[in-house]
């Protein structure tokens, strides 16, 4: 399979992150996407560099003062003190109920935590660079399949579902997802059904297509009740407006078997086909594999292949995009796995 990958992801390298009150090693680092892209050349998949800017998309998908902010989020950080250079910077404050998030503040940090829904979302000074080639992956990804091509895969960090129309969290700044559907309706499909299998909610996904009946989305994830993100995923969402009724939760508990999993992934497929999409993007999040360390379901790499050949018999012009999974070793295997299983069918 086609696979467009991100020649700058590794310039998103930040050190730590907050982790349960504890500062800890990031676990979203740059050795995830290499052992993916080491995993595609032992597998044979081609691998080639984004050819399409996403900026035009990136600003259907997102507010303009957040991609401006996002652009030069570091170069403020380093304004206020070059010593910043060496420190991560995270947001102390949030604009939560009663507070206004209508006028963008001075201070730095408050407008770090204006744009901001976690302070598990570090910075680095690639991250801008990084983010946005991500983006031209996706555009790139879903612009080959508009043109005839099967299915293309979206390799690249930082991920980008918990994105929000004006929000960074969740390891993500960029929602990726959003860009390949946005470009796909784009090209000229009139329906697109996003699919987002990672075990976090894709909750960025589902606020900026909520109000929408043209783009399907479709989440299957750890209970919020227990999970991050914690305030979306319910199953009482099912879009507003114009989307009521194009938004389709399924909650699963922490420790779901595969044979539970893949009922809900039926559900999943069989919306999808009802909706009779003119293309599909998966969210293609690796964290429910039974080693991944802050998830809790309990898939083995060999299901891996069986979700492919699932969303395979969709039948259905397909990008993937590279979301979760942080057992690092295993994502490369993994993601192949998803790959190969959809091409045999």
């Amino acid at each position: 399979m086609i696979t467009f990958h991100n020649p700058l992801h590794q310039g998103h390298a930040p050190v730590h992150e907050f982790f349960r009150g504890e500062r800890v090693p990031c676990f979203e680092k740059p050795e995830r996407v290499d052992y993916v892209e080491g995993a595609l050349r032992t597998r044979g998949h081609a691998m080639v560099a984004p050819d399409v800017d996403s900026s035009a998309v990136l600003a259907q998908v997102h507010a303009q003062r957040y991609l401006a902010f996002l652009q030069t989020a570091w170069q403020r950080w380093l304004a206020l003190d070059p010593a910043n250079a060496s420190v991560q910077p995270f947001p102390s404050v949030w604009p939560v109920r009663t507070l206004r998030s209508d006028v963008e503040p001075d201070n730095f940090v408050a407008r770090l935590g204006l744009y901001s829904m976690d302070n598990g979302t570090p910075m680095a000074a690639g991250t801008w660079a990084a983010a946005k080639a991500g983006a031209d992956a996706a555009a790139s990804a879903a612009a080959r399949v508009a043109l005839g091509t099967r299915a293309a895969f979206c390799c690249t960090r930082p991920p980008g579902h918990h994105a929000g129309p004006d929000f960074m969290g969740g390891y993500c700044f960029l929602n990726n997802a959003s860009v390949a559907a946005q470009t796909l309706r784009n090209q000229g499909a009139q329906r697109v059904a996003v699919l987002d299998v990672d075990y976090h909610h894709g909750n960025g996904t589902q606020s900026i297509f909520y109000d929408r009946s043209d783009v399907l989305f479709i989440s299957m994830h750890g209970d919020p009740r227990t999970e991050y993100p914690f305030y979306l995923g319910h199953a009482d969402e099912t879009g507003q407006g114009a989307g009521a009724g194009f938004n389709l939760n399924l909650p699963l508990p922490a420790g779901t078997s595969a044979a539970t999993w893949f009922d809900a992934l039926e559900q999943a497929c069989l919306r999808t086909a009802e909706y009779r999409a003119d293309g599909l993007v998966i969210s293609l999040g690796l964290d429910a594999f039974e080693g991944d360390p802050i998830s809790r379901f309990a898939l083995a790499s060999s299901d891996f292949t069986r979700l492919g050949e699932r969303l395979a018999r969709l039948s259905l012009p397909t990008v993937f995009v590279l979301e979760g999974g942080y057992a690092a070793a295993e994502l490369g295997t993994n993601a192949v796995n998803v790959l190969d299983g959809f091409e045999q069918v």
